[in-house]
């Protein structure tokens, strides 16, 4: 018996260790929930359970999408500095004639009006 816990703590100190490498190692965008540091935290102070709780919860896992949120261009800073301003200033004239269009479509018709 006392085998068995001498080798199961040796074990739980390796996972322990382990655990706080990997959250350490790991890039800022492959945490879920809490930050970074925030992990660290939780894997020092509560041994074992902080580092299941790391691997189950706080770990992202390779290809996981960060979000199922789809930013429109015209919302995507990144996709505007990579438009000229002359397809921005398109886009913008498109838009605008877009939303007077509806509106023309709109007068009179509300009921609420």
């Amino acid at each position: 018996m006392a085998r068995l816990l001498i080798v199961g703590g040796f074990l739980a100190v390796i996972f322990w260790v382990f655990s706080i490498v990997d959250v350490a190692a790991q890039p800022a965008d492959r945490h879920r929930g809490v930050a970074k540091g925030t992990w660290v935290l939780i894997v020092l102070l509560l041994p074992v359970i902080g580092g299941i709780l790391w691997f189950w919860i706080g770990r992202r896992r390779r290809g996981e999408r960060v979000s199922d949120f789809v930013t429109g261009p015209d919302d995507d800073p990144a996709a505007l500095r990579s438009m000229s301003t002359a397809e921005q200033d398109a886009r913008i004239r498109q838009l605008e004639e877009e939303l007077a269009r509806l509106d023309d479509e709109t007068d009179g018709t509300d009921p609420r009006s």
